[in-house]
């Protein structure tokens, strides 16, 4: 369901940054990291940051384009849903456009030699389902997932706009009417690729003195 209401532009940046709620019934996303030197780490690191990025995002470009309506409108069911269903679609493919990026950064920049990309995917998909990811999307992003990793070139991949896809996600998955939502799209665009700056930062701070070689 999508919805026709008025988008106060001037604003958007301002709601990102002072987002409190959440989407995710998950532990607190917005945790420091102090390092990064396992799998298990990169697994949280990966999850933790792509479950940040699609809430503060969507949420935070409902509540902008909607303005005082949106308090009012999460009680609607049928809304409810519609975000739920946006939600979830754009996590997915922020959680791959993420570990893309690790991946590629870490083999390309430490001389990672175990690629276990795919592996660490699943797993967080796996996980996601106790938190009420539906049968139906883990299918499809696994599918989704499969079909991006056999063409992905990982020594390249983090040089080259790594987070598009999830641009596009929140562009396309998020109710507001087309004809809105056209208008909108640079600013939304835009919105998530300075989320994605600051988690980029963040991962090479954290394995700045991280290295793989024998």
């Amino acid at each position: 369901m999508k919805y026709n209401v008025k988008l106060n532009l001037e604003n958007i940046l301002n709601t990102l940054k002072a987002m409190g709620e959440y989407l995710f019934p998950i532990k607190k996303i917005t945790s420091k990291f102090k390092s990064i030197r396992s799998k298990e780490d990169l697994k949280d690191f990966i999850q933790a940051r792509s479950a940040h990025v699609t809430q503060t995002t969507l949420y935070g470009y409902l509540k902008t384009r909607m303005g005082h309506k949106f308090t009012l409108m999460v009680d609607d069911e049928t809304f409810s849903k519609s975000i739920n269903l946006a939600k979830w679609n754009i996590y997915m493919v922020a959680l791959a456009d993420c570990a893309f990026y690790v991946f590629s950064y870490l083999i390309t920049e430490k001389n990672l030699k175990e690629n276990d990309c795919k592996d660490i995917y699943i797993s967080i998909l796996e996980n996601e389902k106790k938190n009420g990811l539906s049968e139906e999307i883990y299918e499809r992003a696994k599918s989704d997932f499969s079909k991006r990793f056999e063409v992905v070139d990982f020594k390249k991949y983090y040089l080259d706009n790594a987070f598009k896809e999830s641009g596009l996600a929140l562009y396309n998955w998020s109710p507001i009417a087309d004809e809105l939502k056209v208008l909108d799209k640079e600013i939304v665009l835009n919105s998530i690729k300075l989320k994605w700056n600051l988690v980029e930062n963040e991962f090479k701070d954290l394995t700045k003195n991280l290295s793989f070689d024998s």
